[in-house]
């Protein structure tokens, strides 16, 4: 039996009456279709990470201990003057290992740009810390019309092709990717490179 895919479903808005809600209902409601995934999410409001950034910090090391057991990654990202949160911003600035070498998908939504804008902000932030972003994402304009409270999508048939062939192509990333780190750990390519220039 395959083992299955640690998933790490982020909440990217702690916001009060937040659309997220209803994206992640759906989004996990959706992802009992992929069985070779098992599910972990993960909400800022359920951690009180310090403002002082101080690493030692007990919340700080449960969600590193969350994060570090992932083998990938979806976002679910509102999109907020053309780019994303601070709460997403903070989980993410907090930590460097847990997301190297890894693949990271987004669900995004937002007004007329379906939070397409906060999207590609993130694809440069997860380069820097060495993450593979997955091309195809799903991403909801005016979600606020598209979703009841209980998660449920009108006109869902366009997007579950979407969310079929992003799923598709991040199950392909991460078999890949935990393969080359249980093979070479990704943190030895940073030891070496820093040893060689020297």
């Amino acid at each position: 039996m395959q083992t299955p895919i640690r998933l790490a479903v982020i909440y990217g808005s702690t916001r009060e009456g937040r659309i997220c809600d209803r994206v992640v209902k759906w989004l996990t409601q959706e992802l009992v279709r992929f069985p070779q995934f098992d599910i972990d999410i993960i909400d800022p409001l359920d951690f009180a990470l310090p403002a002082d950034r101080d690493m030692a910090h007990s919340e700080v090391d449960r969600l590193a201990g969350r994060l570090g057991m992932a083998d990938a990654f979806i976002i679910v990202t509102p999109e907020y003057n053309h780019s994303f949160t601070a709460s997403l911003k903070s989980i993410i600035d907090f930590f460097f290992e847990p997301w190297q070498g890894k693949p990271v998908a987004f669900v995004s939504y937002g007004g007329i740009s379906g939070g397409l804008r906060a999207v590609e902000q993130l694809r440069l932030v997860f380069a820097e810390l060495h993450a593979v972003t997955i091309r195809d994402s799903v991403s909801f304009a005016a979600p606020w019309n598209r979703f009841d409270p209980d998660g449920r999508l009108d006109n869902p048939a366009d997007t579950m092709r979407l969310l079929d062939r992003m799923m598709a192509r991040l199950e392909w990333w991460t078999q890949a990717l935990v393969t080359a780190r249980s093979n070479r750990p990704y943190a030895e390519i940073e030891r070496r490179a820093s040893f060689q220039t020297r």
